[in-house]
């Protein structure tokens, strides 16, 4: 009985240790250089099949960082650092269907590539190289639907949250299947 007794209160103070120790991983920012005042964000490129569609996530980065107010946004010639990104693949997927095989729900997949370029020293603050956003949206013609385009302003919506968080609150913030490095 002693033993049993014994063995408890053992075991009692071990998951008593382990709770009182908190081990918290918490990597310091990695934040822009401080010469870095000014951004441009060039036009996104665009490798998919769906035509225009940079110009409206360039746009809506812009917005963001605006929004932010932590760096201003300048023509490039003007900026201290330089974000440039690609649109790599855009996907609409059929991911249900109703009773007569008509989509009813769908999913929009967008894998892009970004980097930030200090323009003093020519060098890579950042880049990644394989970001993806998902949406998944019901059609138009249900309830609550929406259009492809309106969840395109989602995706964007995402997506240069995402980036503008990256760029000012630095890597770990944001994350994609690249290596980080500063």
């Amino acid at each position: 009985m002693k033993k049993l007794l014994c063995i408890f209160l053992m075991t009692a103070l071990v998951s008593c240790a382990g709770d009182s120790q908190n081990i918290v991983y918490k990597p310091a920012p990695q934040i822009l250089p401080q010469h870095i005042k000014s951004l441009s964000v060039e036009p996104f490129s665009n490798k998919s099949s769906i035509f225009g569609i940079e110009q409206r996530l360039t746009l809506k980065i812009i917005d963001e960082f605006l929004k932010d107010g932590q760096y201003k946004i300048v023509n490039p010639n003007e900026a201290d650092g330089m974000l440039s990104g690609e649109i790599k693949n855009y996907l609409m997927t059929p991911i249900q269907y109703d009773s007569n095989m008509v989509p009813t729900v769908y999913k929009i997949t967008v894998q892009y590539a970004i980097k930030l370029t200090d323009k003093k020293t020519n060098t890579i603050l950042w880049e990644e190289k394989t970001l993806v956003a998902n949406q998944i949206y019901s059609a138009s013609t249900l309830p609550g639907g929406m259009t492809e385009e309106e969840a395109r302003e989602k995706i964007w919506d995402i997506i240069s949250k995402d980036v503008v968080k990256r760029t000012v609150k630095g890597f770990g913030s944001v994350t994609g299947v690249s290596e980080k490095k500063i």
